[in-house]
């Protein structure tokens, strides 16, 4: 019996319009409705001034901006290797929002891959079949609901969500499709088209500038692991007192910060925040995950302290809003120094585990499935298409379908390295 893929399907009713904000997702109705109460005629004399006021500071920061990438990016390599500590400056206040889909691919490494590559996002897309076309379906509408992008079903953004995830789990047939990675190739295509945010998702799975992301989606979900391992440690060395509050409460990370590094804090983190983090992290790499969520206990440490189980495990999910202040949050991470301990908890890891992390280092079997906490993400966020737990299930056993993308060139360059800050 033939599936129907999602192309076939009519789309749904288009929602009636709702008022939004400025990243496109719909606006609470409180909000709304508060947002409409200002009566006061100096009020909205002091908050226009204000407006226009970040408006020019906005239009400085994007000539700046502009000045320093070119055309299209032209200048970008050259300026970064002349003003490397300018660069990183300026990528941690924030990268503008209307330049943010071309920095972000300049900065992954992903459009030298789509350049080296023409055409071949439209063979996955068009020619190939892929067993997780309808575990992509199902999940379609569960990514980002309330940004108006994906509000219509099986509309124009869902209908890009699912070409980039079918496309990927193609791509690479041993890491196929998770659902966590729905938010990574959404929040992608808020900021750039199908194909850039394709070629976007290879580059942080496979390692085109970074360390290769992919065992975060393997299954067992080893990256994950190691990460859980690393950052507990971290949080007993920096935060001794909490550290030690968790272990009598038996807290441990899988309990609240899973979810952090499978969507890069894109999952339930506010969209600005999680905007500002991503600058960072496709520039810098994993490190700042690690330092936004020691940042944030730290920021929390006093109440955190306090808590028993119940109210500790909701607090971790449910961070006030003071602390999701991007800039009052990131510069607390950036003060954190953890690069050096990390590699040495990486190495500790592997050593203990007796087990290389990523694939492309061994092709021995794959750890067993770690148990994390269901509540972490809402309907299992972190499980695996029904295909990929039965290849688990068969031990060694390769997938059933041919890996017919793989060999290619795709990172034949950049694969192995890993760029320092001041390349």
């Amino acid at each position: 019996m033939e599936r129907k893929k999602v192309e076939e399907f009519e789309p749904g009713p288009v929602p009636p319009a709702r008022p939004v904000d400025r990243f496109g997702f719909f606006v609470p109705e409180e909000n709304n409705s508060s947002q409409g109460s200002i009566k006061n005629n100096s009020s909205q004399g002091s908050i226009t001034k204000k407006v226009i006021n970040e408006q020019e500071r906005e239009e400085r920061r994007i000539r700046k901006w502009r000045k320093m990438i070119g055309v299209g990016g032209s200048d970008w390599k050259h300026y970064v290797r002349r003003k490397p500590q300018v660069v990183l400056r300026r990528i941690r206040k924030g990268i503008p929002d209307c330049l943010r889909g071309l920095v972000w691919q300049l900065i992954s490494g992903s459009r030298d891959l789509l350049l080296m590559n023409p055409g071949v996002y439209e063979q996955l897309v068009l020619y190939e079949t892929s067993t997780s076309e309808l575990d992509i379906i199902r999940d379609i509408s569960r990514t980002f609901p309330s940004h108006v992008f994906f509000q219509q079903r099986h509309g124009p953004g869902q209908r890009s969500l699912y070409n980039v995830l079918k496309a990927y789990s193609v791509y690479d047939r041993d890491v196929g499709y998770v659902q966590g990675m729905g938010f990574l190739a959404g929040l992608l295509l808020l900021y750039m088209s199908e194909e850039d945010a394709f070629w976007l998702l290879v580059a942080l799975l496979k390692g085109a500038v970074h360390a290769p992301m992919e065992g975060l989606y393997l299954v067992g979900l080893p990256l994950v692991q190691q990460y859980l391992f690393q950052f507990e440690q971290l949080v007993r060395e920096h935060l001794p007192k909490l550290g030690e509050h968790f272990i009598e409460e038996m807290i441990n990370p899988s309990m609240y910060a899973s979810q952090w590094f499978i969507t890069v804090f894109s999952y339930s983190f506010p969209f600005n925040l999680a905007l500002r983090i991503w600058d960072v992290f496709l520039y810098e790499g994993v490190m700042i995950v690690f330092q936004v969520g020691l940042a944030l206990l730290k920021f929390c440490h006093d109440d955190l302290v306090k808590l028993p189980f119940e109210k500790l495990i909701h607090a971790l999910r449910n961070f006030p809003e003071d602390a999701m202040d991007p800039d009052t949050i990131l510069p607390m991470a950036h003060a954190i120094k953890v690069s050096k301990r990390l590699e040495e908890l990486k190495h500790e890891y592997r050593k203990k585990n007796e087990k290389p992390i990523l694939r492309a280092e061994s092709s021995s079997s794959p750890v067993a499935q770690k148990q994390f906490s269901g509540k972490c993400f809402s309907n299992s966020m972190i499980s695996r298409s029904p295909s990929l737990e039965e290849s688990s299930a068969q031990g060694n056993q390769p997938p059933a379908t041919p890996r017919s993308w793989r060999g290619r060139r795709l990172l034949s360059r950049n694969s192995t390295k890993s760029r320092s800050v001041k390349e």
